[in-house]
């Protein structure tokens, strides 16, 4: 049979979660999986949500609606927009990779211009939808490159992926605003922001009524759900809203009901708040420590954050991928997100949302090898501590 090809490849960041595990299997040792891109410092404890959910219901049973439900719509409204825009001018996506692909099928643009260092499946994207791409260094340098966006988008990502790097807020609305000014449209794709923030942000609901604007949203982060797939897009462009729908209902024909009734009660109700606020405490508590572990160490590759502090879910540190492994940590090379592969030379990227204490002893091993001699002594006090273990050092700074 003939095929058509995508152009594009299995994503790389895969690969390395797949031989990491394969290296754990043959040497019986755990990887510290920093390679991966979701919170790990705590799940969100669905099991309290669950005895509140009637799965006998036609929300849960019968096809659900092709935008999404309303009542979630609605609480998207009034949690992420402080009820500034409708229901009407959001739609419920299969997760926030759905959302983008469903915005670049539909939007007629020349090029998609996205940050220097962007997430690798957004070029995966474009290569598929046979979409045109190009690069900025700073949000800022978008203002001066006005006359040349016309007929283009702009994405932006922020807090970003893969820097972690967080824009000022003002700053960044005035740049959005004047973008869509000129008509040009943007692209506001921030997955990371609502694990940050809550209720009180204003930055959505000022972009509400822009028409050139469009949010794309994913809870895999914020609510700790990446395994329900669910997310959305907000236009108050009617004509790009309507194109929306008509590929969103011949994509999904709906979002999981169970998806969307959990996300619903998380979103809108005191208990499922509450799970959301203890999520968010924990998870934010280790991700502030490791941060300012890695600054405290020298790790913190902080040339890459002189406009723009380190505060998201990722870092880039001053070691190679190859250097951490041998420390049994895993990480992406910084050279898999952007076209600046010399700028990219010697650095990693990992993910900071994981558990403090053990991320402290991965990086410091004498640490570990303290923890190591006590379980052994423990278990058998004759035994002598393998001598391998005792050659680890702290990782070298270059």
């Amino acid at each position: 049979m003939k095929i058509k090809s995508s152009g594009a490849a299995l994503s790389g960041i895969v690969r390395i979660g797949e031989n990491l595990r394969q290296r754990e299997r043959q040497t019986g040792q755990k990887i510290l999986p920093l390679h991966r891109g979701i919170n790990m410092v705590c799940r969100i404890d669905l099991n309290r949500l669950i005895g509140e959910i009637d799965f006998n219901t036609e929300t849960i049973q019968n096809y659900p609606p092709s935008r999404g439900s309303r009542k979630l719509r609605q609480a998207v409204n009034t949690h992420f927009f402080q009820g500034k825009t409708h229901p009407e001018n959001t739609l419920i996506t299969a997760g926030g990779m759905n959302g983008l692909d469903l915005i670049l099928q539909s939007l007629d643009i020349r090029q998609l211009f996205l940050p220097a260092f962007y997430w690798g499946s957004y070029l995966h994207i474009l290569t598929i939808r046979r979409q045109e791409k190009a690069f900025y260094q700073t949000p800022r340098q978008l203002v001066q490159w006005i006359p040349r966006l016309r007929e283009s988008a702009v994405l932006i990502c922020d807090p970003g992926n893969p820097l972690g790097e967080k824009q000022n807020d003002s700053e960044l609305y005035e740049l959005i605003r004047k973008l869509n000014d000129n008509g040009i449209s943007v692209l506001v794709d921030s997955p990371y922001r609502r694990l940050f923030t809550d209720d009180r942000d204003e930055f959505y609901a000022r972009l509400a009524g822009l028409p050139n604007i469009v949010v794309c949203q994913s809870f895999s982060k914020s609510l700790g759900l990446s395994g329900q797939r669910i997310g959305f897009i907000h236009t108050a462009n009617p004509a790009l809203y309507q194109e929306l729908h008509i590929r969103l209902m011949y994509c999904t024909n709906g979002i999981n009901g169970f998806a969307q009734e959990a996300v619903w009660r998380l979103l809108d109700t005191p208990s499922g708040q509450s799970i959301v606020r203890e999520f968010k405490r924990h998870t934010l508590t280790d991700i502030g420590r490791n941060l300012e572990f890695l600054k405290a160490k020298g790790l913190l590759a902080t040339n890459f954050y002189t406009q723009a502090p380190a505060e998201g879910l990722f870092a880039v540190i001053r070691c190679g991928d190859k250097q951490l492994l041998e420390h049994r940590i895993g990480s992406v090379p910084l050279s898999f997100f952007t076209q600046d592969k010399e700028a990219a030379e010697g650095y990693s990227r990992i993910c900071v949302s994981y558990p403090h204490r053990e991320f402290v002893e991965y990086f410091l091993p004498e640490s570990r090898n303290r923890k190591m001699f006590r379980q052994r002594k423990s278990r058998h006090k004759n035994d002598k501590l393998d001598k391998r273990s005792t050659n680890l050092c702290k990782i070298n700074i270059p």
